[in-house]
């Protein structure tokens, strides 16, 4: 089977942008460049995203996903690895964690701020 040098950037490519996340969680932190950017609260399966000891957005778990609410209100949800706002398909965990490097609930709630203004 031939190998195609397209197909070989491509895969190269994607293996970069994937490494380079903006964000990467450490403990109760959310780094940029080494810098604390956001806190992290869990409480059971709930997560907390602040910033300045200001509320920024929540992941809170509802059934077998979460709601991703953003000043107190729903804007997605997460389900089965895929973002929807409203009915719509919005993005997927994979996009979500291209932005930062944390577990899903926390990437999800990221890239949700990121696309409303929030972050």
């Amino acid at each position: 089977m031939r190998s195609s040098p397209l197909l070989a950037v491509l895969c190269l490519l994607g293996t970069t942008h994937a490494a380079a996340s903006d964000y990467k969680c450490t403990g109760n932190r959310v780094e940029k460049a080494g810098v604390t950017q956001y806190t992290v609260r869990r409480s059971g399966m709930d997560v907390a995203i602040d910033k300045g000891g200001n509320p920024r957005g929540r992941a809170v778990r509802r059934g077998n996903g979460y709601d991703i609410e953003v000043n107190g209100l729903r804007v997605a949800t997460l389900e089965d690895g895929v973002i929807y706002r409203g009915a719509s398909r919005w993005a997927s965990v994979a996009d979500a964690q291209r932005l930062s490097d944390c577990p899903d609930p926390i990437a999800v709630t990221l890239w949700v701020l990121g696309q409303t203004g929030g972050l």
